[in-house]
């Protein structure tokens, strides 16, 4: 017990600043930011799937935290939203790099994840466009939500934001932690290997809010207890606690529905198309 907490606790470190720039940059945006420059911001989204599903590559999964939190302030649509929770890697490329594993293997990985995040990333911008372009960002709406009356102050309340934030994801993670560890993985394991329930488990698997999930799917894919498709639909569902963070912040039940349902649906789909491609 006393390692998973301390495992939590770094979890929990790493991901603090990230919250904090982030809350930073929304603190700012709300006191600063001209009318203009937001609807800049909202003109420019057309890109953000593409820059969206870059920056999800990186290990860890601090980038969807903050599109979690730039999502529930209307910020970004739900296409870049996607891209970014499709293309988080969380702790899948530090495993591999350490079990030295092909350069060439990890690159064609990242590749696929980069493209069924850009890929169905813009195809969710345009399916719901319309419906975003009528929202206002409203980042004043989120304070709100989180309880947050500092209105000429930047990094007290974006401090505040941050430390609730993080002892929600903490006390979470805490709980994800000790029952995946008390529980028996290798129950779980005949059903990844399935052909084709193999992507179905996987992807479910991934949708837990925690770095678990990428780390059991990469072991496994290593030591070939699942294929590449299974590693994929896994790998594309797994967005970390960026989940978790949206639950929190974006008081609209069925739309976070609607993004896990449309998560795991892309996870599947993109193992499958994976593995019929012989990717």
């Amino acid at each position: 017990m006393y390692d998973i907490l301390i495992d939590t606790i770094i979890d929990n470190l790493k991901i603090f600043p990230f919250l904090f720039v982030t809350y930073v940059l929304l603190e700012y945006a709300e006191h600063k930011m001209s009318d203009k420059l937001s609807e800049t911001i909202r003109k420019s989204g057309k890109f953000g799937p593409l820059i969206g599903s870059l920056c999800g590559t990186l290990p860890q999964c601090g980038f969807s935290v903050a599109a979690s939190n730039f999502y529930a302030a209307r910020i970004i649509g739900i296409g870049t939203l996607m891209a970014v929770y499709l293309s988080t890697s969380d702790e899948m490329l530090p495993i591999l790099l350490a079990n030295t594993v092909s350069p060439v293997l990890i690159t064609k990985i990242l590749v696929c994840k980069i493209l069924c995040a850009v890929v169905f990333g813009y195809t969710i911008y345009f399916i719901w466009y319309k419906y975003h372009r009528r929202l206002p960002i409203n980042i004043e709406q989120l304070c709100q939500n989180e309880g947050c009356h500092c209105e000429d102050q930047i990094l007290w309340p974006a401090l505040r934001h941050s430390l609730r934030i993080t002892a929600f994801i903490f006390i979470v993670t805490l709980i994800l932690n000790t029952g995946i560890t008390y529980f028996d993985i290798k129950a779980i394991t005949q059903y990844l290997q399935m052909p084709l329930c193999g992507k179905l488990f996987s992807a479910l698997l991934g949708l837990v809010p925690n770095c678990s999930p990428s780390v059991i799917l990469t072991k496994m894919y290593l030591d070939d207890f699942i294929d590449i498709g299974s590693l994929i639909s896994g790998t594309l569902c797994n967005a970390g606690v960026g989940l978790l963070v949206l639950f929190r912040v974006n008081r609209h039940l069925k739309e976070n529905l609607l993004i896990v349902s449309l998560l795991y649906g892309c996870g599947v789909l993109g193992g499958f198309l994976c593995e019929l491609i012989k990717f």
